[in-house]
């Protein structure tokens, strides 16, 4: 036990969080899994998009160590993370019509890709749409949210519904409305979000999902090395040039 009680009930509210989706979104996780294993094997490419702090998920996947060389970040200018001042303008900007897909028709993304979306609330007009006209472009589209939002809120975005209405499979992240994990007498707020660690973490066993995929079928995963162990740098240098026609953030 650490010396902080409040530091301790995070923990076990992140640990129960994960415990919680890795046993009701086994399948799910598993068909998620399997998208990427077909579009991979297919010769198609991976896409992730996130705004604001579910961008951090999506960045998450790209060009890391042990993960799919072939995971592009599908970046919309002013919502990566907090990336532009004020910060207050990428939270404005997930509601403006129009903007996802502008991107979206810019971007080398194509029929037969997957684009994964992760948003939180799934209810603003960037990730729905996003989603929706993915689909209608041919994509297979993955949503990583918290279905909670869609009982508890209204949805803001013109097309109607939440995120989860629009793709073809959905990872739902247990987070609460609100995303704060703890309250405490003498703090006014709740506080102490999750949705990170287990949004990412749902992130991470799909991806697992799509490499045991491969290897069933006969196929190595297109996995990057760490650059810091020894034959790391060669071997991403052998991958990445082997699907250099599908990676587009080295460009």
């Amino acid at each position: 036990m650490s010396e902080s009680k409040l530091a301790d009930q995070f923990f076990d509210a992140a640990i129960g969080l994960l415990q919680r989706v890795r046993d009701t979104e086994a399948a799910n996780i598993a068909a998620a899994g399997r998208a990427i294993a077909d579009t991979v094997a297919a010769g198609g490419r991976l896409f992730a998009f996130g705004a604001g702090h579910s961008s951090l998920a999506a960045q998450d996947v790209v060009y890391r160590a042990g993960g799919f060389a072939l995971m592009n970040l599908l970046a919309v200018p002013g919502v990566v993370g907090v990336d532009v001042m004020p910060a207050t303008l990428g939270s404005a900007l997930e509601r403006v019509e129009g903007l996802a897909t502008t991107v979206l028709d810019a971007s080398p993304a194509t029929a037969g890709d997957v684009l994964v979306v992760i948003s939180l609330s799934g209810r603003n007009v960037l990730p729905v749409e996003m989603a929706s006209h993915a689909r209608a472009l041919g994509l297979t589209v993955i949503g990583v949210t918290s279905v909670a939002y869609a009982s508890s809120t209204e949805a803001r975005n013109p097309l109607g519904g939440f995120l989860k209405d629009h793709c073809d499979i959905v990872l739902d992240n247990g987070i609460a409305v609100g995303d704060a994990e703890l309250t405490a007498d003498g703090i006014e707020a709740p506080f102490a979000p999750a949705s990170t660690v287990v949004t990412s973490a749902l992130m991470q066993a799909m991806m697992a999902a799509a490499a045991g995929e491969l290897v069933e079928r006969g196929t190595e995963p297109p996995l990057l090395r760490s650059g810091n162990v020894d034959g790391g740098p060669e071997w991403n240098v052998r991958v990445m040039t082997e699907y250099r026609d599908r990676i587009f953030y080295r460009h």
